[in-house]
């Protein structure tokens, strides 16, 4: 009788919660005025993606909340086999992505000036910061055979007849703390430092970042250095899980649906919880860093933009907050969640499982964000690859390529182009409440506890959802 009454007291406050957050939901909301100097002109209003995709979310949760636990778990398990791909080329394929690598290291230091005719920032700003994310998150763990470091390190093995294990252990304590720390790096450099897209600023940091990892993977083993301290290799795996291909026990290709591998996942330590933060978080400051809103809480006109040097200090302390708010509102989510539910594991495993939900929004984030700078600074890479050194040269046919800026301009493309900003967005928070839910499974077997647990969560996300579609549509700088 006791355990009815307790199951019974959960659903009640449960369907109280639910009554709240519809009301919450049907309120009527003031619009969003809208300005954009992003060269185009948005034909619906922001309103409409708005309470679209806070709409979306919500009834991902109410549907959810009503699902059997059994044909959830039936849902992400379906698998369709392909085949079965080898790895022989996988150290040459490497071998060559380094040799490409240590040609665009040399056309930054040798090579033009301009940003927008040197390979290097184009290939590492667009095609592998945008653009191969992207494509990890469609077709798997394609970063495993571009890796620069793979082969090299497989050959330099060889030469000395050692195994791929280092010579050093990384303590256990140490997790992936390195790579949290060199992804700040890398995030400060991107977004704060006064110009990261200089060839040979960038040629400088880039070179001694692989010789850095390179060094490491010889000490600790290029196994133990990428999953620990390697924060592309790092980072890239974490995308990949989203993928629908993955690679079987047999090592055969099977599709299945987009995000099913993050239930697969074990939980994250904290070290693995701030990095996928950091990610995340990372992406949100950087559009939010250009807004007028911003730059307006540090008295900076931003119709008189001084420039990155000036807003050094600001940027650095809206990095670090913006990452410190994201972790405490998602801790306390996922702490209020369990208090909610009256029971299950440790805060560290709840958060540790449940972090792997970010994957998707994280994901999302990047495609809305970066949609505008690889359509058209994509289309300079191809030009610039053509002719590394600025001599004349048209290796590939594509020096001369009129780039079309046009792709992004104009009313037909603003149309196109937010409704896939705002789609990938609503997309990304809806298949995130899909893989939270599937993990309140695992942490609550009781239906109305696992619904009632991820209740603070789903409201984190659709405030996100807000967030950042608020970011797509308010004007930025630049």
């Amino acid at each position: 009788m006791s355990g009815r009454t307790e199951g019974g007291a959960v659903e009640c406050r449960f369907l109280s919660l639910a009554l709240l957050f519809v009301a919450l939901l049907i309120t009527p909301t003031p619009a969003f005025a809208h300005a954009s100097d992003r060269g185009h002109v948005l034909l619906l209003p922001t309103g409409y993606y708005l309470i679209g995709g806070a709409f979306a979310v919500a009834v991902s949760f109410l549907v959810l909340a009503l699902l059997p636990a059994a044909s959830l778990d039936r849902f992400w398990r379906r698998r369709l086999p392909l085949f079965t791909p080898g790895d022989s080329a996988r150290s040459a394929i490497s071998l060559i992505c380094f040799a490409g690598f240590a040609i665009l290291v040399a056309a930054g230091l040798f090579g033009s000036r301009d940003p927008l005719s040197n390979p290097l920032p184009l290939v590492i700003w667009t095609l592998l910061w945008a653009g191969l994310t992207l494509l990890q998150g469609v077709f798997g763990d394609l970063w495993s055979w571009l890796n620069p470091w793979y082969g090299p390190r497989r050959l330099v093995s060889r030469l000395l007849s050692t195994d791929d294990e280092g010579p050093w252990r990384l303590p256990r304590w140490v997790g992936c703390w390195p790579a949290v720390m060199l992804f700040f790096a890398f995030a400060w450099f991107e977004l704060i430092d006064a110009a990261p897209d200089d060839p040979a600023r960038l040629a400088l940091a880039a070179g001694l970042y692989w010789l850095f990892s390179f060094l490491a993977m010889l000490a600790f083993g290029y196994r133990d250095w990428s999953r620990s301290g390697e924060f592309l290799t790092a980072f890239f795996a974490m995308v990949a899980r989203f993928a629908p291909v993955e690679r079987d026990e047999a090592g055969r290709l099977v599709l299945c649906w987009p995000a099913a591998k993050l239930l697969a996942a074990e939980p994250l330590p904290p070290s693995g919880i701030a990095f996928l933060l950091l990610a995340l978080s990372s992406v949100s400051f950087d559009g939010l860093s250009k807004t007028f809103f911003w730059l307006g809480l540090f008295g900076v006109n931003p119709l008189e933009f001084p420039g990155r040097t000036a807003v050094i200090g600001s940027g650095t302390f809206g990095l670090v907050l913006t990452f410190v708010l994201l972790a405490a509102v998602f801790l306390f989510a996922v702490w209020l969640g369990q208090r909610l539910a009256g029971s299950g594991p440790p805060l560290g495993q709840a958060a540790g499982l449940l972090v792997w939900s970010i994957v998707p929004i994280a994901l999302a984030y990047h495609v809305a964000h970066y949609l505008t700078a690889l359509l058209v600074d994509g289309q300079y890479a191809l030009a610039s690859l053509s002719d590394p050194f600025a001599l004349g040269w048209n290796l590939f046919g594509s020096a001369d390529i009129q780039v079309e800026a046009g792709i992004v301009a104009g009313a037909e493309s603003a149309w196109w182009l937010w409704n896939i900003q705002a789609g990938a967005i609503i997309l990304g928070h809806v298949l995130a409440v899909l893989v939270a839910h599937g993990f309140a499974w695992r942490l609550h077997p009781q239906p109305a506890r696992a619904a009632l647990s991820q209740f603070p969560l789903t409201l984190l996300m659709i405030a996100y959802t807000v967030f950042g579609l608020w970011l797509l549509a308010t004007p930025t700088v630049g």
